[in-house]
């Protein structure tokens, strides 16, 4: 406020007055709270502009118009919050039945999460992961595609998936 605390006695100037003493603070606490410089800029033009239209609501001897004026800011920011929320929910009538083939989310999920895991894998345990469960050979079929007898891809499928089920658990994954 002024030196005698008191507000201007007319809008023009009491917005003068509000810029000149409260804006600079006002702006960075809007940057903070919205972690968006142009955005805080918004928020801090809306802070001032309501305070303009409230202007018989502003009385310094109420107490600090400073912290009014922030505390219509985090009001500002805390309802578009809240409107970004419910415009982002889709109601609906019924909840969707579970493995609805429309939600693939799961699925493609997991499937990135094995995808990690299997690169995780030696070389040759992912070659016979993907002979035999991918492309679903029979045994006989992936050892001659890898060179290695059949007793070899059984030997090596088995230490796979060992180590396959090994990596999903230390991603989280339960198996």
């Amino acid at each position: 406020m002024t030196a005698g605390g008191r507000l201007a006695a007319n809008q023009v100037e009491l917005m003068q007055q509000l810029h000149d003493e409260h804006a600079a603070a006002l702006w960075g606490y809007c940057v903070r709270l919205t972690g968006d410089r142009t955005r805080a800029e918004d928020v801090a033009q809306e802070t001032l502009l309501r305070a303009w239209r409230s202007f018989g609501a502003l009385d310094a001897k109420q107490g600090s118009v400073r912290a009014w004026l922030f505390t219509v800011a985090r009001n500002i920011v805390i309802d578009e919050w809240r409107t970004r929320r419910t415009r982002t929910e889709t109601v609906v009538a019924e909840p969707p039945e579970p493995g609805d083939p429309v939600d693939d989310t799961d699925q493609l999920l997991l499937s990135w999460m094995v995808a990690d895991a299997l690169d995780r894998l030696s070389t040759e345990h992912r070659a016979v992961i993907l002979e035999c469960y991918f492309r679903g050979l029979p045994v006989a079929e992936a050892a001659r595609r890898l060179g290695v007898p059949p007793g070899t891809v059984k030997s090596r499928t088995h230490y796979a998936l060992k180590a396959l089920r090994l990596a999903l658990e230390e991603m989280g994954v339960e198996t």
